[in-house]
């Protein structure tokens, strides 16, 4: 430990023992033994003096580089809730043994933060060197950890910085760089690596104020306050293809931002998901949808009445209390559950079958409906599908979008269907745009469609003109 040393040499001998180890405890982390993110710190400056020291005196320049690897776990928090902290732990202390057996002796791992961890590699002569590492690290994570009967999977998002001498003045500039293009990795699909460029601290940046942006128009949207609310809710029709009529709308959250305009949902969304603001926002969609719908009812009375679907998120639904807020919702709103018809996505159902299969059973006693939103893009099993207590499957535009007479769209389109009507549901089919594909899903006797064919997104005040003139399509 050449940072402890020389202040245990200015100490007498009968407490030198106790002062080694308080300044090694407090150097290290203490479940895996590893250095700390202190102590990661001062390694990696001396190692910048030394590739500086080299560059200046000419010795072997080429070997004067320097590179940090800045691992984050991709599904810790995940396994934390589920497993326990005593298994996390565990896996932690299994994963800190798997990375260090990756390393060369002269390679410096730490444990930087609760799941991350960062590699410094001294006298790195190229960029493919540090990938093949990446890989090789990646593929150590992916084996599965088995703690007795229990067996845990995971995988690693890794940033890379490869630093040239006076690239960075500071070591946490570097540690920096590679969080940044850690986060990188992890928002471009997870288990993979991603090397520091330019720009990427500008993303960073603008990702942070749309965080920021974000907290801002949850709290104007409160009720309580008198801001100008961004959030709006715009519902899509849904139309019954035997009758023609509006059968209900499916809502969608837009955000209208006090600067930038117009905020698309792909690029909030994600943010919302990431940092669980999607929470109260879900939660606000919901009540501001039932309370629009049982309004609706009252104007525009019809047997059965106008229903909403809402989508739900995969973080909402694994809310703990996520029954008791929708039954209060219900209540609030007075809206009757039969109106109500939860979406969740074909790939949320299937994450835990089983927990799956118990919350729905709890929703579904709150008279409510449910759908399979997206179906056959996910990964069903069909085996599990006939469980599930839903009562509408959702076809996915892409496969409407390309339907023809004799294409295999068509085919799949057909085969979901009946698939739906074995198992009792009805079916939705979205991204209708053409009357060719309208009378194809009545053909099949689809029971209804949603698409800009009928009508595109629209506030609730054109909604309500909308129902006034009473389309038929």
């Amino acid at each position: 430990m050449p940072f402890v040393a020389p202040a245990i040499a200015l100490l007498g001998s009968g407490i030198a023992v106790i002062a080694y180890r308080l300044l090694y405890d407090a150097l290290h982390d203490e479940l895996t033994g590893l250095p700390n993110r202190p102590l990661f710190v001062n390694y990696l400056q001396w190692a910048m003096n030394h590739a500086r020291q080299s560059k200046n005196r000419l010795i072997r320049p080429e070997q004067s580089a320097i590179a940090v690897l800045f691992l984050g776990l991709d599904s810790f928090e995940t396994i934390n809730d589920s497993l326990g902290h005593r298994l996390a732990d565990e896996l932690l202390v299994a994963i800190a043994q798997r990375l260090e057996a990756c390393l060369r002796p002269a390679d410096q791992l730490a444990r930087v933060g609760g799941d991350e961890f960062a590699i410094l590699l001294r006298q790195v002569t190229d960029i493919d060197e540090v990938a093949r590492l990446a890989d090789r690290l990646q593929s150590q994570i992916k084996l599965p950890f088995n703690f007795g009967e229990q067996q845990v999977f995971t995988t690693a998002s890794i940033g890379v910085v490869l630093d040239q001498p006076n690239t960075h003045s500071q070591p946490e500039d570097i540690l920096r760089d590679a969080h940044t293009a850690m986060s990188q990795a992890k928002a471009s699909g997870k288990a993979r690596y991603q090397v520091f460029r330019s720009g990427m601290r500008d993303q960073v940046i603008t990702r942070l104020q749309l965080e920021t942006d974000l907290r801002r128009a949850i709290a104007h949207n409160d009720s309580s306050t008198n801001e100008q609310q961004e959030f709006q809710l715009y519902y899509q029709p849904i139309i019954s293809l035997e009758t023609g009529r509006i059968a209900g709308f499916e809502a969608l959250i837009r955000w209208q931002h006090p600067q930038r305009g117009f905020v698309h949902p792909v690029e909030f969304i994600p943010v919302a998901e990431e940092t669980d603001l999607i929470i109260p926002i879900g939660q606000w969609v919901l009540d501001e949808a039932c309370s629009q719908v049982g309004q609706w009812q009252v104007q525009f009375p019809q047997d059965p009445p106008l229903l909403i679907s809402v989508n739900l998120s995969g973080k909402q639904f694994t809310q703990l209390d996520l029954v008791e807020q929708i039954e209060q919702t219900l209540q609030t709103s007075g809206l009757d559950g039969q109106s109500l018809k939860l979406e969740i996505t074909e790939s949320m159902a299937m994450t835990n079958v089983e927990e799956t299969i118990a919350l729905l059973s709890r929703l579904k006693a709150l008279n409510l409906q449910i759908s399979i939103d997206d179906f056959g893009t996910g990964y069903s099993s069909l085996s599990y599908l006939h469980r599930f207590p839903a009562d509408t499957l959702k076809v996915d535009r892409s496969f409407v979008s390309r339907m023809g007479d004799e294409s295999e769209d068509a085919h799949i389109v057909q085969t979901i269907i009946m698939l739906g009507h074995n198992l009792k549901m009805n079916i939705v089919a979205e991204g209708v745009e053409t009357a060719e594909q309208l009378a194809h899903l009545r053909s099949l006797n689809c029971e209804y469609g949603q698409g800009y064919f009928f009508a595109r997104p629209q506030a609730s005040d054109a909604i309500e003109q909308l129902l006034q003139s009473d389309p038929q399509w």
